[in-house]
């Protein structure tokens, strides 16, 4: 028989990272809110900050293409 243990967590919430990445919301030519991930070039965690919007980037990607074609990769093998 399994024993349950109900305890409060041991690890402490998850904090934002310190980056200069802004966050801009746009209406596109369509009229659609758009949302622009804005990088400071000059700001001394720049590598940081870009990988952190590659990777927000391609969360975006994946998730659509799992919408469009079923799989997160992008390819639908051939039949």
């Amino acid at each position: 028989m399994t024993k349950v243990v109900i305890a409060r967590s041991k690890s402490k919430p998850a904090k934002r990272k310190e980056t200069s990445v802004t966050e801009k919301r746009v209406r596109d030519a369509d009229g659609r809110a758009r949302t622009l991930l804005i990088i400071d070039a000059n700001s001394p965690t720049f590598g940081r900050d870009l990988e952190y919007v590659f990777g927000r980037n391609v969360a975006k990607a994946r998730r659509e293409n799992k919408r469009l074609t079923g799989s997160a990769d992008g390819v639908v093998a051939k039949r």
